[in-house]
This record gives structure tokens, sequence and C-alpha cells, in this order.
């Protein structure tokens, strides 16, 4: 029979619960077999019977006696056959398990050689009690071991798990301060706490330490080493930030100081030396832990606190999104294709000469003289002229052609009925290509539009030691966060925290910005209970924005045929737009808002700019309606200042920064006008303080020339964008005399550093 092969890992964990046992077994002062619930959990764990059994009988051996041993063979020959049995069956065992441990006190309460403590109770009544002291013990240390071995560093622990590991440690640590001495617990101990330190560098080692004081205080008898080790975390807290080697020392002082209130430096050299020894030597093994190691248990660490198992549904569900947002795409880019590959049938010249021969010349006495003599070429070039000019006349007719046909006045008028006929299907024909490359326009932009949100959608999100370090920082401040989620680059970054209701968002966000390194604003806070809420934060954009509106309708006019809008986009992009129907009041007033409805729309649906202008273009021209609008839009970029300016149209625009004075012109027809514009695209850089000004003509016709214009607004030295423009509007009537001879609107933006 094949032997199981047991790997390196599983017999460290074997190694270290034999080591756990014996140290069990000197827990109390006549060596009562304390090792036997470690045993226990470990056989309910999962552990082998023989080997368990094993190292349980070869642990009675600290009580150096023949019924010890004996006590303890026959404990483990009870639990080994039992459990080999569920082995067998492939079974667990249940609550029963409980009546196997109660009957395996029965030989410690029959054999184990007892004296009895100085109690008013006899030996074997005491036995009975230690026994079911036991048994407490076994469902404890099941609890704990469990634990440690399948939950530790894989999901968060409960207040009950972390008990229950607290008792394994308390009766373990005073079996290794009575079996080796007060040196070696301190060595272990302090191993643990200078660990924790390291890798936590939370105040969670606080409440760690004062765990690994409490064997100390129970075999003494005394709470000073709950408040020697409190202050043995709190050194090597403090100087933790600084590095390992400087929290080592922190320990090394702290510990040095309480020995001498614990009067060691009375003793002689040599268990002083030991003393010292016993920080000295787990200080300098956690300075020599490789920070590879190190980096991989904060890793684990982290892993451990953060809930994970959201972060993978997110991502999974994220990257189906984006996965099915890209076939969406997709099939958009072949509608594109499909419309742009139909092309629209032309009628050529030689269409055209076949119907005139057909309804001209069939019965024409000369056709044949006409076909030697080349006459027919000659028809070519007059339908050619008449193709571009839409009709012919006599003068249009060659002289060859004029000369040789017979009915040239025939000619001409079936050529003119038939050129008729051939502008009204080209109408048709261009009205259905236009119709197509609208259709295609759409699909590529909506295509876009998808494309761009499956890439954003395909980004997962992973964890961050930084939410470590945003954690510390909180706490540090007093702030306790249950959960931190960090994700995006660049512009997208984002910080969420789980914080108390009543926090000040400006805090968090301060402490975020100096911690990450990244300048963040509140952007939303999201209630989750009746005291505590979601900070949602975001990085701050470098400039923030003002804006003034200015507007009077022409005289004698309700409504302004001038619209106006300013829209944010997202949290760092905005644009501005100011649109003139061509006319005055009410109906151009609906023009200017349809045009503006349009690009606000496209633009909010993040469409590509090269396909906004002439997609909204074409839906204008394909209005029935003859007015058209002059447009003047700017998109901005609040992180880098830059703002894509679009002119359509319009009079010109200004820049205005400081004494110096750029303006912005276009040369293109109104939108709508025709069926393809070439609008004028300027990119200007606005640094801190600087004024985008834009008017409708009604403004720039009072200054009579945009030399005037300019002068007067060379010479404006504005605070704000609203008093801007409303001395634009006074300064333009007061040259009409105080009459709104048009519709009249300024509209101004001015960027300023964000606060």
């Amino acid at each position: 029979m094949k032997r199981p092969k047991i790997s390196s890992t599983a017999a460290i964990r074997y190694l270290a619960i034999a080591a756990a046992m014996v140290f069990l077994n000197f827990a109390l002062p006549q060596r009562e077999p304390l090792a036997f619930p470690l045993f226990y959990a470990a056989l309910v764990a999962g552990g082998n019977p023989l080997l368990l059994g094993g190292a349980y009988l070869a642990a009675s051996v600290a009580a150096v006696s023949i019924g010890a041993t004996l006590s303890a063979a026959l404990q483990a020959a009870i639990c080994v056959v039992v459990w080999s049995v569920y082995g067998r069956l492939r079974r667990k065992a249940g609550f029963e398990r409980a009546i196997y441990a109660v009957c395996a006190q029965v030989p410690f309460i029959l054999i184990f050689p007892h004296t009895g403590y100085a109690l008013p109770l006899t030996p074997l009544l005491q036995k009975v009690i230690l026994a079911g002291f036991s048994v407490m013990l076994c469902m404890l240390f099941e609890g704990g071991l469990s634990a440690i071995l399948f939950r530790a560093f894989r999901s968060r622990l409960t207040a009950g798990e972390l008990a229950e590991i607290a008792s394994i440690w308390l009766f373990a640590g005073m079996g290794l301060y009575a079996a080796l001495g007060t040196e070696a617990f301190f060595a272990v101990s302090l191993f643990a706490l200078l660990a924790a330190a390291v890798l936590f560098r939370s105040a969670v080692c606080v409440p760690f330490a004062v765990v690994l004081a409490l064997p100390l205080c129970v075999m003494r008898l005394s709470v000073v080493p709950l408040a020697e080790y409190a202050i043995f975390a709190c050194a090597a807290l403090m100087l933790v930030p600084y590095g390992r080697i400087a929290a080592a020392l922190a320990l090394f002082v702290a510990f040095a100081g309480a020995m001498y209130f614990e009067g060691v430096y009375m003793q002689g050299g040599v268990p002083i030396l030991f003393t010292l020894l016993s920080c000295l030597v787990p200080a300098v093994a956690v300075m020599c832990v490789p920070e590879r190691a190190l980096r991989r248990a904060r890793k684990s660490l982290l892993f451990y606190r953060e809930t994970a198992l959201p972060r993978i549904a997110i991502n999974r569900n994220r990257r189906a999104v984006g996965e099915q947002l890209y076939e969406v795409s997709s099939l958009f880019r072949e509608i594109e294709n499909s419309f742009d590959t139909q092309k629209p049938a032309d009628t050529d010249v030689s269409k055209l000469r076949e119907k005139l021969k057909g309804s001209l010349c069939t019965n024409c006495r000369n056709r044949k003289v006409c076909a030697a003599e080349g006459i027919y070429e000659q028809m070519d070039k007059l339908i050619a002229v008449g193709k571009a000019k839409g009709r012919v006349d006599l003068i249009d007719v060659p002289t060859e052609l004029n000369h040789g046909c017979v009915n040239t006045a025939g000619l001409l008028f079936a050529l003119n009925q038939h050129l008729a006929d051939y502008r009204h299907v080209a109408l048709e024909l261009e009205s259905a290509r236009q119709g197509r490359m609208l259709l295609a326009q759409q699909a590529h932009g909506i295509s876009e539009i998808l494309r761009n949100i499956a890439l954003e959608q395909s980004a997962e999100f992973s964890f961050s030691e930084e939410e470590h370090l945003l954690a510390e920082a909180l706490a540090k401040d007093g702030l306790l966060s249950s959960e931190i989620f960090l994700y995006g680059e660049g512009e997208s970054f984002t910080a969420t925290a789980t914080l108390e209701s009543k926090v000040s968002g400006a805090r968090v966000a301060k402490i975020a910005s100096e911690t990450l390194g990244v300048p963040l604003s509140l952007s939303e806070k999201l209630p989750l209970t009746a005291d505590r809420a979601c900070f949602v934060l975001k990085k701050r954009p470098d400039f923030d924005a003002a804006f003034g509106i200015a507007s009077r309708p022409k005289e004698g006019e309700l409504a302004s045929g001038d619209t106006h809008s300013i829209l944010k986009i997202d949290e760092r992009r905005f644009i501005v737009a100011l649109s003139d129907g061509m006319g005055s009041g009410e109906e151009a007033r609906r023009i200017s808002d349809r045009t503006l409805t349009l690009l606000e729309s496209f633009y909010k649906a993040r469409m590509p700019s090269e396909t906004v202008l002439s997609t909204v273009n074409n839906l204008l021209a394909f209005s029935s309606d003859e007015r058209f609008a002059c447009l003047d839009l700017a998109a901005f970029d609040l992180d880098s200042g830059i703002a894509d300016v679009v002119k359509i149209g319009s009079p010109p625009g200004f820049v205005l920064s400081g004494e110096t004075l750029q303006v912005l012109e276009g040369e293109s027809l109104p939108i709508g006008v025709l069926d393809a514009i070439r609008p004028a695209c300027l990119r200007v850089e606005m640094k801190e303080d600087d004024f985008l000004i834009f008017m409708s003509d009604g403004i720039s016709t009072a200054f009579g020339s945009s030399a005037e214009l300019c002068n007067y607004l060379s010479k404006l030295h504005p605070l704000n964008p609203q008093s801007l423009a409303e001395e634009i509007l006074h300064e333009a009537l007061r040259r009409f005399r105080g009459r709104a001879e048009d519709d009249m609107t300024v509209v101004t933006v001015k960027l300023a550093k964000s606060a």
C-alpha cells in the first residue's frame, strides 16, 4: 500500500501543532493534558489521526509519569479509532463529536496521577472538573484552529474567532513560560509584536500586544505586563514610518526601560544579558526579514482586510458589458460601411443621347448622314453643356451640329425636356445620397461612443497599497473608514470611502489629497445608513470657470432670436455656446434653440466633435425652414485651460488676457446654408484670469467696425465676467442711442485657478 505524501507546508503545520501540544501540557502545575483540546481540534479540522495521535502521545512525556503516558495513550487510541472510522466512511463527525470528547476524558479521570490542589475537594472530583474544563477548551480550540488553518488571510475573522485564537495562545503561552522561562516567552511574543507593527502599521497592534501579554499576566498574577506590552506596541508604532530599524530600536529602548522597573538590573550580568537578548534577537530577526517577503505579507494582509468578492463581481460585469459594447460598436461600424458603399447611380451623357435619338432622330431622313459625319458626337458636347447649365439655348449649339442637324429647334426643345427630368432625378439621387451620408455619420458617431464606453468599462478594479495608506491617514486624523476603494487613472481617478455622515467633505478631501499626492475634491456624498455615508472624491481640475450673460431683444420684440447655453459635460469639461437665428423674434429664437439643442445633445452623448457639426448641418439642411443660424461654441478642458472654439457665420469673438486682446474670427456661412459646412475651428490656450467673449451681430454692429470694437475692449479691466457682459451691452446700447436695433447678447467666461 502506497503511503500518502505530506507536503512541506503540511509537515510544518504538524510540527507546529506538536510543539504547541508540548507547551500546552506545561500550562498547569501538575502537567494536566491541556494538549487534548488541541489534539481534538486538529482531528476535527481534518488532520491525519495517526500523526496527531503520535504527537499527542509524545507531548504526554512532559508529565514524566507512566500513568500520564498511559492515560494519554488511551485517549489517543479512542480518538484515533473514531476518526479513522469516519475517514473510512468519508464522513465528518457531527455534533456527536462532543460525546467522543467526553468519553476520551474517562482515562484521564481514572488513570492520570493527580494529587489535587489545596481546595476543599477530593482529587477525583478535581479531575472531573478539570475534564469538564478540557471539554470546554475543545470547543474553543476547535473554532480557533479552524480559523487559523482555513480562514486567516482569506477572509475577515469574526470577533468570536479572534477570541478563540487568543484562548489557544493564552494556554500555549503559559506553557511556553513554564517550560522555557521568561526569556523564551519574551523572544516569541516580542517577535510577534514587532512583526505585527511592521506589517499592520496601525493601532490594531495595541490590542494584539495586550493579547500577547495575557499568559505573562496569568503566570505572574499581575496586570503590569498588559501596560508594558501596550507601551512596547506604541513605541514601535511611533517610529515604524521611519523603517524597521527605527521601530526595532524603539521597542528595544522601551523594553530595556521596563526591565529597569522590574529590577532586572539588580541581578547578575548573565541574567541581564539573557533578558536583553530576549528582545534584541527577535528585533534583529524582524530586521533581517527580506523586503520582498514583507511586501508579500502586506499584500496578503491587505487582501485579508478588503472585501474581494464585490470587486471580482464588478470586474466580471464590467468585462461582460465592455465586450457587448464592442460588439454593438462593430455592428454600427458595419452599418456605416454599408451606407458608405452605396453610391448613387448617375445619368451620363450617352443615356441622354440615346433618349434624344429615340425621340427625335428615329424618323429623321438624315440620321444616316449624321451618323456618318459624326454629328452625334457634337450632340454629346451640347448635352454636356446642358448638364452643366441646367438648360440649353441656341447659342450653346456647336457649329457642326447647327449646320448638320435639320431640326435644331426640336433638338433644343427635346433636350431641355430631358434635362428637366434629369435635374429632378439628380435631386432625388442627391437627397438619397445625403440621407445615406447622414445615417452613415450617425452610425459612425454611435460606434465611436460605444467604443469609448467599452474601453472605460473594460478597465478592471484592482487592489492598491494606497488604499491602506489612506486608511492609515484617515485613522491618524480620527476618521475610521470601514471601506476604501481607489480606481481609475489620470483625470478619471476616483477615491471612495465610507465614513460618518457628519464628517466634513473638505476635511476628507484634504487628507486624501495629501496622502495620495493627487488634488481631490468631494464629488458626491451618498447616504448609506442613518449615520454613515459614502464620500466620492475625484481629481480636482486645475481651473474653475465663472460666467456672465447680458441680453436685450430687438426693440418691439418680446423674445430674442439669440440663444445661449452653458452645459456641463462632466467634472472637467463644459461647453458654452451662442446661437443667433437669422432674423429676430420667436421664429429666429426657435431656429437658435433647435441648433443649440442638437449640439448639446451630441456633445453630451460624447460624439466625436468632427462628426457633430456636419451631422447637425445636414439635419438642419434637410429642414424645410429657410432660416439659418450663426454659431459660436467653445468646449473647455478645465485641466489644461484649452478651449476648442467653433465659429460658423458669427461675428468675431475675443480672448481678453490682461493687456492683450486676441481676436477669434471665422469666415464660414451660417449653419444650415450649405450641405457641407467648413466651420472655423480654433484652439485657444487660456490662463488664469483670462476672459472669453462671444457676442451676437447686434452687439458688433453697434460699434461700426472691428477696429472700434477691439479698441474699446482692449481698454477694459474687468473683475468678473458678469460685469464685463453688462458693460459691453450697455456700451452697445449707448451707441444705438438706447434702442436695440437687433437682438443683442453677450456671453463671457472667466477662468480661475480652482481652490
